[in-house]
């Protein structure tokens, strides 16, 4: 009967840990990534490659390209019967007619109807993807410091101010702006837009910092704002000619 080979099991020099447990401990990068770079050149290297995998399939993105802008009305009547009525979609020049002006009215009964508005593509690449980008990284900045045995920073606390705008564009086309949603405690912008574009049946996006909803609803928005984002009266602000008027 042969005797099977006895393997010994490999531990850091620094922490005395085995080395893929490394990287949990506080010293990981000052004593036992160079002791296992100087001792276990393969098993650095190896591990190095894993990291770089994980990371490269973390960056991956298999989205197509944005679009150069959003759809516009005819663009979007038409994706609406194209899911929930393809036999109408012939119908949606004189549909565009018979309600100039009343867009948001048409677009309103059919949520009603048939249920949400198809989802715009060029709104899936807004500048909250950045926002995304910068708090995901910013957690996994924390998270590596907490294995390391370093503190979190601590945020500043910032006041909620919330000021809403209407804007008027081609003397017809209306759009309601939010400015300040930010400043609102763990709200993400991203998550606000699709409320708002649920509540009031059509396009909602992020700009910068703003927020930017399809119509005129500064009223209906500011209620929206108190009673579903827990917003205090006092700090929500109309924009009326210039003047801001607190809601409440």
């Amino acid at each position: 009967m042969s005797m099977l080979e006895r393997i010994q099991p490999i531990y850091c020099g620094a922490c005395g840990m085995p080395p893929e447990y490394c990287e949990y401990g506080p010293d990981f990068e000052t004593h036992c990534n160079p002791w296992l770079k100087k001792n276990q050149p393969d098993l650095f290297k190896e591990y190095c490659r894993s990291v770089a995998a994980v990371d490269d399939a973390g960056d991956a993105d298999d989205r197509p390209p944005r679009p150069s802008a959003p759809w516009t009305t005819e663009e979007r009547l038409t994706a609406f019967y194209e899911k929930y009525e393809p036999d109408k979609v012939g119908n949606v020049p004189s549909l565009l007619e018979k309600y100039a002006g009343k867009e948001d009215k048409l677009f309103l009964a059919l949520v009603k109807k048939y249920g949400e508005e198809p989802s715009d593509p060029y709104y899936e690449y807004d500048d909250d993807d950045e926002e995304d980008l910068e708090e995901a990284a910013v957690a996994n900045n924390v998270d590596k410091k907490k294995r390391r045995g370093a503190g979190a920073k601590k945020t500043a606390k910032q006041d909620t101010r919330v000021v809403i705008q209407k804007i008027t564009r081609n003397r017809k086309k209306a759009t309601t702006v939010l400015v300040g949603m930010d400043s609102i405690p763990d709200l993400k912008l991203k998550d606000a837009a699709k409320a708002f574009s649920k509540r009031f049946a059509g396009s909602s996006s992020v700009k910068g910092k703003d927020i930017i909803i399809q119509g005129d609803h500064m009223d209906a928005v500011a209620e929206m704002v108190v009673s579903k984002f827990k917003v205090p009266g006092e700090s929500v602000y109309l924009d009326i000619d210039g003047d801001f008027v607190p809601f409440q």
